[in-house]
This record gives C-alpha cells, structure tokens and sequence, in this order.
C-alpha cells in the first residue's frame, strides 16, 4: 500500500523512507474493529460514581493502594495484576532518558504530540464536545505537561506511585468523557466511532511515546538504542494501566512505527475541529504577552513562531497550513540551528563521563521548579479533564 497523506511530509517522511513501515487491508480493518471497544471496567466504576459522587475519595484512597471497594475490586484487581513483560528496571531507565531533556522535552510534547493528536479528526470530536481544551486551554495544556511529568518521572511507576496513579486517574477520567459523549443525542457513532474508544487511546500512547522521542531527535537529543527502547517499554506499561488493548500495545519500535502508520492512514485526517484545536492552542502561545505593551507582542510573535515551526519540522508544510500555523523562515531557521547546537552538546555529553548523570539531575530539577510554578499559578493540580491529542 502507498504512505498515508502523513507519511509523506515533514519529518514522518523521513521516518517512512528509513522505517518502511505498511500493513495490508486486513490488517487496517482489524484495527478499525477496536474504534467500536471502550473500557467496560472503568465504564463501570465512573457509572457507580454517577450514582454515588461522594464516593471519589473512596477511589482516590483505593488507588493510593488503601481499601479497595467491592465495587472497585474488578477495576483494581485487573491494574494490579502486573503484566509478566513489566520490567521495572527498564522503566526507570526509560523515565532517565526523557528526564534528561528537562524542560526541552515539554516542546514537542506541545508542538508535536498534542498538535499532532489535533489532526485525528473523530478524536477531536470528545475533546470539543466538552469544550475543554478551546476554552480553558492554556489551564489543560499546563495540566497535561504535569500528567506526563508524573508517569515520566523515575521511580513513580511503582504500585500505587504517583504515576501509577495517574495513569489510572486518567483511565477513569477517559471513561467520563466517554459517558458524556454516550449521552449526547447528537453523537454520530457512523461517522465518529465509540467516544474515547480503544484505537483514539491507543493514538495517544504513540504520540506521547513514539512521536515525542522522535521529535525530540529532530531537536537534536540522541539516545542509544537502548534508550528508546525503554522509553517505549515505559508508555507500553503506561498504556496498559490506561487500558489499552493487549494488541495495541506495541512491543518495540517497529510495532510502534507500524501501528502509527496504519493509524495515519484511518484516523489522522483533519476537519475544521482540528483547525479550531490547533487555533486554541496557538492562542496559547500568544498569551504570554498580554500585559506587557509592545515588548509583549514582540514576546507573544517570538513565541508562537517557534513553536508553529517546530510543529512544522515534523507534521510537515500541509498539515501546518491546513491547521493555520504560521509560516514564519526566520523561526524555522533558528529551530534548526538550535537543534544543530543541541545534537552538538548532545555528542559531547555521550562521551564525557558522569554528563549523562548530570543532565539527568539538572533535567529532573528544572522539571520540578516547572510544577511547583505551575501549582502556585493554577492551584492544586488534578487529572486533565482529558487528555489533548490521540
């Protein structure tokens, strides 16, 4: 089969030339099948909680590891009961690696993932039925940030760690969406699929995995071999908590680019939803000028620049122009010779000893200073209401 539209711009065209990833038709219309499966064990505990709403400590408590509910006991039962290809070991090497980039990392986190997930079309469809992320977006991008900070920090994988709890928190949170979605008399289950379904949840997964490691190497970041291994082994557990199908979980970067193919080629393509996500986001950007006079718009046109030409790095030209991303050389230019810097340092770093340990001690310090600003603008931190991109 030919690439999908996706595969043949920007940087995922360098990825189809060097990956050579396809699938056959049989293939596609098996995993179109998993757009009908949603999560029955979650969907089951948010229906309890709808009955019974002062009942959410009780879930919080269940999944700090105290006293589990009968009514949670198929739901904890089935997170606890670790995978046998669960290597915690690995997992914390793969957290190292992406807490080496610091806060470098939340660039394409932003830029590539989340813009990315915008252009799947039919899973935009949850993400403005609930209005979150176009109206409080500046709110729901800093709380993904920190979500994907606590799964990614070393260690918080752990049983009932704190990134094994949100990984949970978000589960449930998916099977709200989902529930609301369900409700609504205007869903259009032909044209739009089940809401928050397996193979949306399963587009997330790549996009904060696969794609933000590949992104992050157009940036100039390097890793061994062994790095991007873990780090996918990492968002393989994590999936699995969020529950995602066993099948759609993929076992190695092959699996992973071979999978985000056959997505691109059934999910990624773009509405008018995608632009008005994209706009939101952008928007964003922008705001850190407000208030500060002529300064602030020079600020706000430095800052969305960059990151629209880092998203264009890797969506590619049409992509961006359909999402309404400026096209600004200038910025581009100086992402490029920023990434040059960076694999630079990068190479230096690999060959002096202890840099490594160093990098990853600054990265996870100026992860931390990032929360803490972030908790005394926002208040107490909460699960994004769902998570921008799949």
């Amino acid at each position: 089969m030919d690439d999908p539209e996706m595969f043949r711009q920007g940087g995922f065209r360098l990825a189809a030339r060097t990956r050579g990833a396809t699938a056959d038709e049989t293939q596609l219309n098996r995993l179109r099948g998993f757009a009908q499966q949603e999560d029955a064990l979650a969907d089951a505990v948010v229906e309890w909680l709808h009955r019974e709403p002062h009942h959410q400590s009780r879930v919080d408590r269940a999944l700090a590891g105290d006293q589990v509910p009968p009514e949670l006991a198929a739901f904890v039962e089935q997170v606890e009961a670790t995978p046998y290809w669960v290597d915690h070991r690995r997992l914390v090497s793969g957290a190292k690696a992406i807490t080496r980039a610091g806060l470098l990392g939340l660039f394409p986190l932003g830029d590539m993932s989340l813009m990315g997930g915008y252009l799947a079309s039919r899973a935009t469809k949850s993400l403005v039925g609930t209005g979150e992320i176009e109206h409080r977006a500046p709110r729901r991008l800093v709380e993904t940030a920190a979500w994907w900070i606590d799964v990614t920090t070393p260690g918080a994988l752990e049983k009932h760690g704190t990134g094994y709890q949100a990984a949970l928190r978000i589960r449930l949170v998916h099977a709200h969406v989902r529930r609301a979605m369900n409700n609504r008399p205007d869903w259009d289950y032909e044209r739009w699929d089940r809401p928050v379904n397996q193979v949306q949840t399963a587009g997330t997964l790549l996009l904060f995995s696969l794609v933000y490691v590949f992104g992050t190497q157009l940036l100039g970041l390097r890793y061994t071999a062994r790095e991007k291994a873990d780090i996918l082994h990492l968002w393989r557990y994590v999936g699995w908590l969020m529950g995602v199908a066993d099948e759609l979980l993929p076992a190695d970067e092959d699996d992973a680019w071979r999978l985000l193919w056959m997505l691109a080629a059934t999910e990624f393509i773009p509405d008018d939803d995608s632009k008005r996500l994209a706009r939101a986001l952008v928007d964003t950007h922008a705001a850190i000028g407000e208030g500060r006079g002529a300064a602030g718009k020079v600020l706000a046109q430095v800052n969305v620049g960059v990151h629209s030409a880092i998203s264009r790095l890797v969506l590619g030209r049409d992509n961006a122009d359909f999402l309404g991303l400026p096209d600004n050389p200038v910025a581009q230019a100086a992402v490029l010779a920023a990434a040059g810097v960076n694999y630079a340092a990068e190479t230096v770093r690999q060959l002096v000893p202890g840099a490594t340990a160093l990098q990853e001690a600054l990265g996870a310090f100026g992860r931390r200073r990032y929360l803490k600003r972030m908790d005394a603008v926002f208040g107490r931190r909460g699960a994004p209401a769902a998570l921008p991109a799949r």
